[in-house]
This record gives C-alpha cells, structure tokens and sequence, in this order.
C-alpha cells in the first residue's frame, strides 16, 4: 500500500491505477472501526482499486467541538487498510488541503439547514467543501460513504448534482447501510469517548429509536412518538438531546404525520463527551 501526503504524487499514483480499471474512494477521518472496513470491502467487490482518504477536516468543526480530541492512529490504520488489500492511502496535512492564501467554500442550501446543520453551523460547508477537493484529487469513479450519517451522504449528492461532477457521477455515490455493534449501537470513532457506564447506557439509543419506529407504526401521533424517544433517551443516561425528527428520506422536510413516502428517522444526542447520532428507516404508514 502506497501511502501519499503530497497532491502531485497523488495524481501520478492514482493515474496508474487506473490502468487496472475503475478506481475507488472510501473518505474518512481515520480512527477506523469495522464499518469503515465494511465500505472497503464494499469498495473492493465494485472497483479494481481501492483508495481510502484520512484527513481530519478542520473546517467542518466549530469553536470549541472536539476538534483536537477527535481521535488520531494513523499508524494502526494504516495497518487496518493494508490488512484489507488498500493500494493507496491519500493521508494529506491541513496545509496541503488548505494552503495558504486558501479562500473558497462550498455552501449546500435545503438539505443541509436542519438537523445537524442547525445543531452545528456551518459543519456540512466544511463538509461539501472537503469532499468536493477530495473528489477533484483522486477523481474516483465511484464513492462510499456509511448511511449513519444521513444527512451529510445527502449533502454530499446534492453538492455532486448541483457542481455537475463526472468523477464520482452523483449515481455513483453510494451509501451503505450502517453498521452496528452486537448491542445494536451503531458504529463510530466517537464511540471512543464513552466510559464503560457511558457506553452501556448508550444503548439507549437505537432500542428508544425502535421504540419510536414501532409506536408510530402502531398510530402513535409522531409528536407524541419523538417526545417519548427524548424521555427514554434522557432517562437512560444522555444528557441532552439536540434533535429526534422524521423526515422525509430524500428532502429532508420534517413530518408531523406518519410517512406516505420513504422516511428515516434522525436523532442526534449527547452523553458523557461525545455527540451521538443515528437514523433507521421508518416504514410507510399504511
């Protein structure tokens, strides 16, 4: 596995790599766990290269998140990716991503307002504008990203369709289903904050979100469903809970009543230090 920090060799990397055929990107932010490997092998059955990106991005965390907390092993990921048959590993510096005199941001409206664009201002301009470089350095015929984080796999589509981006085509922006411990709780570097009592209550989590799921199934009013998710959650050991929504799975546009069309519901709440968030399908009424 090569592993490269510097655009120029980057591109003269990836250009030969495409000579085997379609190449591959998986982007992360490094701390992998099983589900980032899970995209890897998804990677590998669709493409003959893999390419998987490290880079803590600065711009999509705000004053006083937990950007220098935030978990860095380069080393043993390195060891992850090699494991997995990874032929490049693009592990750029801020400065190379960011150099000096950098001056442009990318701003996705509509789906990227709510949610966690409320919660946290200005986290998905620093997100489409992150994976729009990344885009445009490896030029990858197709992209993978985990399904846990809904909203940025939509802002990243929306940001592809709306720039006209070849290399990945917005159809070739694939999302794959989260992954979940035994437990149910769904995967995450920052599951890594949790002490062991931190953790076991964070279980809470997806049970509460099935909870929801099933009683607005059942005719549940979806307000009266969602006051009863933050309650368990708040019961259960989380501390605050700064959204549980159904939305509509495309738009996002929040729903009060119970799904005609393609749903999921979103949650996002905090316990101990870390900032949890979710999302599960919620089958159409009817």
């Amino acid at each position: 596995m090569q592993t490269i920090n510097r655009l120029d060799s980057l591109r003269e990397a990836v250009a030969t790599l495409r000579e085997k055929g379609k190449v591959a990107l998986v982007p992360t932010m490094g701390a992998l766990h099983s589900g980032h490997l899970s995209l890897v092998r998804a990677a590998r059955e669709r493409a003959a290269t893999v390419v998987v990106s490290i880079f803590v991005n600065p711009r999509q965390f705000a004053a006083g998140e937990d950007l220098d907390a935030y978990p860095r092993q380069l080393e043993a990921d390195s060891a992850l990716l090699r494991a997995e048959g990874v032929e490049l590993l693009w592990a750029p510096t801020p400065a190379a991503m960011y150099p000096d005199g950098y001056a442009t941001n990318i701003s996705v409206s509509g789906v990227s307002e709510g949610l966690c664009g409320a919660a946290r201002p200005g986290h998905f301009d620093g997100v489409a504008t992150v994976v729009c470089k990344l885009f445009n350095q490896v030029r990858p015929d197709i992209a993978l990203f985990g399904e846990k984080d809904w909203q940025q796999l939509a802002v990243i589509r929306r940001m592809a369709r709306d720039l006209d981006l070849s290399y990945p085509h917005v159809d070739a922006i694939l999302g794959m289903p989260t992954m979940r411990e035994t437990d149910g709780l769904a995967m995450s570097s920052r599951n890594a904050y949790l002490t062991a009592q931190q953790r076991a209550d964070a279980v809470t989590l997806p049970r509460a979100m099935q909870a929801a799921i099933a009683a607005i199934g059942s005719g549940t009013p979806v307000d009266a469903a969602l006051a009863g998710l933050e309650a368990d959650l708040l019961a259960g050991g989380f501390v605050s809970v700064d959204y549980a929504q159904v939305c509509d799975a495309a738009s996002l546009a929040p729903l009060t009543t119970a799904p005609v069309a393609p749903a999921r519901l979103l949650v996002a709440a905090r316990i101990g230090k870390a900032r949890l968030i979710d999302n599960m399908d919620v089958p159409v009424a009817g």
